[in-house]
């Protein structure tokens, strides 16, 4: 028992099999450092550009031009178009190793932009057959402007690398959009990993990281194991009878249907899981139906998003969805049609050995702290599920000012302190140089 608690301390500080700290130098920290400092002020731009310039999921054409234009004047091997209009740059070190990959997403959401800037965007963009506004409203202008800033910093440092370097520049992490159609596998991080991008050389693990208001700049938020939850869009068609709304029991109302399929969805949350074991989130984003208040319609559709962190109670609250949204409508002479559409995104779960092992670096570059598991999905999650992976967050909040008062990510709102940038790079870089050079 003494044994298995000594191994077991090892690896929670940090330590290596043959017992030295994976954590870096003085010297790469200095030479890391001062390559950041000579290209924060062109990341800054590269941020605000394409912030000034974003595009939906799937339709990243003039970021990926931007992307791959920069990684082919640093001499990498540059290949373009992977998995729609994603973009993979290689970096090959002074010796062969290892191979690592780093991944950023490139991709903007449809939201109309409120927030003061010189760079604001005022872009149009076509979501789901409609015109729309156009925002880099959930950090992915600053996830590519730093990577774009790594892959420049870890040439500078070519000759301290045993082995190689894969920069993933991804599209389409938001999901569906114009072009990216529903129930199609191939969007995102799946479309680049089925187009290859894990292998030729194979990759032994991948590393991304987001920024969130919720902490501020110069925190570095992780946590081993589930960190993000699984992603499952659904869809609910609710059939009635269409009649005069003076008349209602000539008809099948599916409205009130579905305001009690609403409601009783949320009593599978709070009543018939054990959520101290992990958490539920059942969410209604869109209802439609009807055209008139005098008329109630044949039918009405809602979409929704279901969230949870264990497989197997995502699959057990799925099957309570559907037993309950079609018991509900039955009651009332109604059907009800429940629909997952497929794949979800699973749940972002990092590898424990792994993030052992690179939280001395993580702490080398700022202040860490054990994150909380967030509601939100990513499909980073596609990556760790071929290779280990260690996701972690980029606090991007001004400091002295509160996080909690900060508009979060996907709010019309959001916005960045452009100090977290240079942070990120540090962090990113760092993670590289560390474990291509560990035993």
């Amino acid at each position: 028992m003494r044994k298995k608690i000594k191994v077991l301390t090892l690896i929670a500080v940090g330590l290596t099999a043959n017992g030295s700290a994976s954590a870096l130098e003085p010297a790469t920290q200095n030479a890391i450092q001062l390559g950041v400092s000579g290209i924060e002020k062109k990341m800054i731009n590269w941020r605000r550009d394409i912030h000034a310039h974003p595009e939906l999921s799937g339709q990243e054409h003039r970021t990926a031009k931007l992307v791959a234009d920069h990684l082919r004047s640093l001499g990498l091997k540059v290949q373009t178009g992977v998995g729609g209009t994603g973009v993979l740059g290689i970096l090959e070190g002074a010796t062969g190793g290892k191979v690592v990959a780093l991944r950023a997403d490139m991709d903007a959401l449809p939201i109309k932009e409120l927030v003061d800037l010189p760079f604001a965007s005022k872009a149009k963009g076509r979501n789901m057959g409609k015109e729309v506004d156009v925002m880099h409203a959930c950090g992915h202008d600053g996830h590519t402007a730093i990577l774009m800033a790594t892959a420049e910093v870890l040439v500078g440092m070519r000759d301290q690398l045993r082995g190689t370097v894969k920069f993933i520049f991804q599209p389409a992490e938001e999901g569906l959009s114009e072009e990216t159609h529903d129930e199609d596998p191939h969007i995102g991080a799946r479309a680049m990993i089925d187009a290859g991008v894990l292998e030729n050389p194979k990759v032994d693990a991948v590393f991304g990281l987001h920024l969130i208001p919720g902490f501020p700049v110069g925190t570095l938020a992780y946590r081993s194991g589930p960190i993000l939850a699984s992603g499952d869009t659904f869809k609910i068609k609710v059939s009635g009878k269409q009649t005069h709304g003076g008349f209602p029991w000539n008809g099948i109302d599916p409205i009130v249907g579905t305001s009690q399929i609403v409601l009783g969805l949320q009593t599978i949350v709070s009543r018939q899981v054990n959520i101290a074991k992990e958490p539920v989130v059942i969410s209604i984003g869109s209802i439609n139906g009807g055209n008139r208040e005098n008329i109630i319609p044949e039918s009405v559709d809602l979409l929704g998003t279901l969230r949870t962190f264990d497989d197997d109670m995502r699959t057990d609250v799925q099957s309570r969805m559907k037993r309950t949204a079609e018991s509900i409508a039955a009651a009332s002479g109604g059907k009800a049609d429940v629909q997952f559409v497929k794949p979800g995104y699973s749940t972002t779960i990092n590898d424990e050995s792994l993030t052992a092992r690179m939280l001395p670096t993580l702490k080398q570059i700022g202040t860490t702290v054990i994150s909380p598991k967030l509601s939100a999905s990513e499909d980073f999650s596609e990556f760790q599920k071929k290779v280990p992976g260690m996701f972690f967050f980029l606090g991007s909040t001004t400091p002295g000012s509160d996080p909690k008062k900060a508009a979060p990510n996907h709010s019309p709102k959001f916005e960045i302190d452009e100090a977290s940038l240079a942070v990120g790079v540090r962090a990113m870089t760092a993670l590289a140089i560390d474990y291509l050079n560990q035993p």
